[in-house]
């Protein structure tokens, strides 16, 4: 980063769509499920050009009929990229968003998985947004209440705040509240819109100006944490992120599995295996800027409970525990050099043959 870090943040120009139009462009990264981009990619499309200026579609070396499609595809709003490698969420958002800036003088950005998207209304809706009703500056990134497809909050993206920075947030967990202590409430998602310091990439919107202030995430975490690990930055640098409940996005998940077998489960097993390193280790990232000094007392907490994880991959116990005991090492010494075809040969007990990221 550059000294920019040091100074303040000037409050972010609030989105318009009265005054003159907010220049929004959308970054959607996929891999590998070409049905989820296009239902991602028709939904955003049915926002007229006042809504949405562009899209840029980062297509991660997909090995399905991804790149063939989308080169068919001649919407004048669309600027895809195909990316040699699979560089991850990571490292497909950082080339989207550079992309975005480059090529599309966007006022702001708004950023999603080719498994989330608007809903349907919910671009109008985020340039029909007022000013903070906190009495504080302008948002500077806005993040969306996400749902499921079928309703009901999504978990994994519910934003949050610190609770190393909040006094009642960290009471709340210390004291039996578990995730739901620090993570914005059910009823938060029926109120007006609030303060929070961590969301995810998923209906995530940031003006450029403060894309320009923190520059891109980190494309060697690969997936997982990349989001928390970027937008908690912005908060600790000054930055306001806004929770709005009335900007809504949906997520069709299908990263974990329940013990069940049932696709979509929020917590669970892992598919594939060697996510189980990317989502520990850059846990461990986050954990770290979040907690500061207090980060070795959080360690005692919450080793354990990963340790307990083994029990849910029954049959992959060994390849679990080499994942899990290297995310721990690396994320402990914050070493991100690992190759993703490292991860994928320690899930199957191999020797890497490459250094590819595919």
């Amino acid at each position: 980063m550059t000294g920019l870090e040091t100074e303040q943040m000037q409050p972010a120009q609030m989105p318009s769509a009265a005054v003159g139009g907010c220049r929004l462009v959308a970054v959607v990264v996929t891999y590998n499920r070409l049905d989820k981009l296009k239902t991602t990619l028709a939904r955003l499309l049915e926002s007229p050009a006042a809504e949405l200026s562009a899209v840029v579609v980062v297509d991660n070396a997909s090995t399905d009929a991804t790149a063939a499609w989308l080169s068919e595809q001649r919407d004048a709003r669309l600027d895809v990229l195909i990316s040699l490698v699979n560089r991850g969420g990571a490292g497909g958002f950082e080339m989207g968003m550079r992309q975005a800036m480059e090529e599309h003088q966007p006022d702001w950005l708004v950023v999603m998985d080719d498994d989330g998207r608007p809903a349907v209304g919910g671009l109008a809706t985020f340039h029909a947004l007022q000013p903070p009703q906190d009495g504080g500056a302008a948002w500077d990134a806005v993040a969306a209440a996400v749902y499921f497809p079928e309703g009901g909050i999504c978990e994994m993206n519910r934003p949050s705040r610190n609770p190393f920075w909040h006094g009642r947030e960290f009471l709340r967990t210390l004291f039996g509240g578990g995730r739901s202590g620090f993570h914005v409430q059910p009823s938060d998602y029926e109120g007006p819109g609030m303060q929070v310091d961590v969301t995810s990439f998923v209906g995530f919107f940031i003006s450029a100006q403060a894309v320009r202030y923190i520059g891109y995430p980190d494309p060697d975490l690969f997936i997982y944490g990349d989001d928390g690990i970027y937008t908690l930055r912005l908060t600790k640098l000054g930055g306001r992120i806004g929770f709005e409940p009335s900007v809504r996005f949906e997520h069709d998940l299908s990263t974990f599995q329940s013990k069940d077998g049932a696709e979509g489960a929020q917590r669970g097993r892992f598919i594939p295996l060697w996510k189980v390193y990317y989502y520990h280790r850059n846990l461990l990232l986050l954990y770290r800027l979040a907690a500061g000094w207090l980060f070795l007392p959080v360690l005692l907490v919450i080793l354990p409970k990963w340790i307990s994880k083994a029990r849910l991959h029954c049959g992959e116990r060994r390849a679990f525990w080499r994942l899990l005991r290297r995310a721990i090492w690396d994320g402990l010494l914050q070493r991100r050099e690992i190759s993703h075809a490292e991860v994928q040969a320690l899930a199957k007990g191999q020797s890497p043959a490459s250094d590819s990221r595919s």
